[in-house]
């Protein structure tokens, strides 16, 4: 297969998507407004609430959606091999992806910026609104867990990528102090802050032993890391969006689409052949690619956790109804388009050149046959993410940049997208606990720094919980059990995709607005999710040291269950009228 024009069509196939359908949807189905006030006008208030230029928006928008999950997804399911993954990556990400965030999104501004849990109670009843955010802090607390594990499991593989990965906040706040300014172009700040990036990159290489050492050899690098990493997220989480969340999401957009833009101009240099079979569909110790590919393939295709962003965070900083095409649609087709450059990464890049863990060289068949030999080969969240930047450093020897750059660069692509996620997670999940507080009228769980501590420490129980290990805790092998947790956030993340349609597909019923347009994606979704999540329980039950596994599955599935139930209940009921 030529990767190059690979790379190429579907470039243009998004485009042309971009261009014709989600138009379609903006204009003939979710009606965009831009005279119609945003919630980010009407309830500002300095925090949550605030007004920003769409470049900003979108900046922010896209990093948090991304995260690892267009890199770890991938780089899982090619096993299965590069046809089915990139055929779902397509087909998802446009007719199912992009349709869900858009459509979170715009709910969510139609309806004073509330989040897609919080709008069950007035679009379906009180009862499917407690389920929904019972669902989500799941979500988030795997979410955290999982993203955690995979930045620190990169800084302990590739110590080259910290410095840059942490350089990035004073810069980041000094560019929000620019960005805050009214008439201030950001093109010339965005440059020298993408300069100062690349800069720090060459100081990353060229002193790559900032590794934390605490307790002797008793504690991991992966755990240090990801105790720091979580007190960070406490910190950022409870400032005002516009102090640091916002511009480093923005700084980290401008590195990450220039990295893309090398990803896109590598291959079509190189033009590597892809070296990994179109199908495969009995990979040793694999399971079966129905369902699997549906949930391994997750935020590349279409996520759950997306509908959260859109409308927990993104819908309060839209200043204008019409950035919700470019915000809601067209930042999943950016991350669909990512996924696409990792398939081809781990699938033809990775042939270029392979080290092997006794230090042995590979090329072609055999290198990917020695990373994808089997389910378990890479047995870490961290060695699969490594099948990553190995082959997209391959890829950027077209433009004869060291090896050790290439590869501190893509380990900073990857910390950067997932660290993003985790500062905006944190936050969303400090306003599940919050919104739980005023349900249950417990009021000391309004209090930010009170919810904020609860997400970041159920966060780091689990995470810390190597779930391989007979005693649960094992604090030197730490994170090593993190690729088990992948299959659980997966069928969860994918069965919040199908519930947030499911949510969307009500508000368009009332609206008398055509419904299938998320009906079909969503009955696919709660099909396919849903049975990879009975297969996933029961495996879990089987199985040593994971019952808390079965548990967490078992609940979230009970709790799906019964939010079908009585949302299929508002269609046999005469329509009534909905929000805004």
């Amino acid at each position: 297969m030529q990767t190059a024009l690979l790379a190429i069509g579907s470039a243009v196939f998004y485009i042309v998507a971009y261009n014709t359908y989600g138009r379609w949807l903006a204009r003939k189905i979710f009606q965009l407004d831009p005279t119609r006030k945003t919630p980010s006008e009407e309830q500002e208030d300095g925090v949550d609430y605030v007004p920003s230029k769409p470049a900003i928006v979108f900046g922010h928008h896209f990093v948090s959606i991304a995260g690892t999950g267009p890199i770890v997804g991938p780089a899982i399911a090619v096993i299965w091999g590069w046809l089915p993954a990139l055929l779902w990556t397509l087909l998802g990400s446009v007719f199912m992806g992009a349709v869900h965030d858009f459509g979170s999104l715009v709910v969510s501004l139609r309806n004073r910026g509330r989040s897609i849990a919080d709008l069950c109670g007035s679009t379906i009843n009180a009862r499917v609104r407690a389920l929904f955010h019972t669902i989500i802090f799941f979500e988030i607390w795997i979410v955290l867990a999982v993203f955690c594990l995979v930045i620190a499991s990169v800084f302990s593989m590739y110590p080259s990528a910290v410095f840059p990965v942490w350089i990035q906040i004073p810069i980041a706040f000094v560019i929000g102090k620019i960005a805050r300014k009214k008439g201030v172009s950001m093109t010339i700040p965005a440059l020298i802050a993408l300069f100062l990036m690349f800069v720090s990159i060459f100081i990353g290489v060229k002193y790559p032993e900032l590794q934390p050492v605490f307790g002797g050899k008793t504690f991991s690098p992966v755990l240090i890391w990801t105790v720091i990493l979580l007190a960070y997220c406490f910190i950022v989480s409870t400032l005002p969006v516009q102090t640091l969340l916002q511009p480093r999401d923005y700084v980290n957009a401008l590195q990450l689409v220039a990295l893309l833009a090398l990803l896109f101009f590598g291959i079509i240099i190189v033009n590597p052949v892809i070296v990994a079979p179109a199908v495969q569909l009995k990979p040793q110790g694999a399971p079966s690619l129905f369902p699997f590919l549906f949930i391994t393939i997750a935020c590349g295709a279409i996520s759950g956790f997306h509908s959260i962003v859109s409308s927990g965070v993104s819908s309060k900083q839209v200043s204008n109804e019409k950035h919700a095409l470019p915000i809601g649609y067209g930042s999943m087709l950016l991350e669909g388009y990512l996924t696409v450059l990792v398939i081809i990464a781990v699938t033809a890049g990775i042939g270029i050149y392979y080290k092997t863990p006794k230090g042995g060289v590979l090329n072609g068949v055999a290198a990917w046959q020695t990373h994808f030999s089997s389910w378990g080969a890479a047995d870490t969240l961290g060695k699969k993410v490594g099948g990553f930047v190995e082959g997209g450093a391959n890829i950027l020897q077209a433009f004869h940049i060291p090896r050790s750059f290439a590869v501190a660069l893509l380990g900073v692509f990857v910390t950067s997208f997932a660290s993003t996620t985790l500062d905006s997670a944190t936050r969303l999940q400090r306003y599940v606990i919050t919104e739980f507080g005023e349900a249950a009228g417990v009021n000391v769980l309004k209090n930010r720094y009170v919810a904020t501590g609860i997400a970041v420490l159920t966060a780091l129980i689990l995470a810390l919980w190597d779930i391989r290990c007979p005693e649960g805790w094992n604090f030197k092998g730490c994170g090593k059990g993190g690729l088990m947790l992948w299959p659980l956030f997966g069928a969860v993340n994918q069965l919040l995709g199908g519930l947030a349609l499911m949510v969307v597909s009500v508000w368009l019923y009332r609206k008398k607005k055509p419904v299938w347009i998320t009906l079909i994606p969503m009955i696919f979704m709660i099909v396919m999710t849903g049975w990879a999540m009975i297969v996933n329980i029961r495996d879990f039950y089987g199985t040593p040291g994971q019952i808390h596994l079965f548990w967490i599955g078992l609940i979230v599935f009970a709790l799906e269950i019964w939010m079908i139930l009585e949302t299929l209940m508002i269609f046999f009921k005469p329509a009534i009228k909905a929000g805004a």
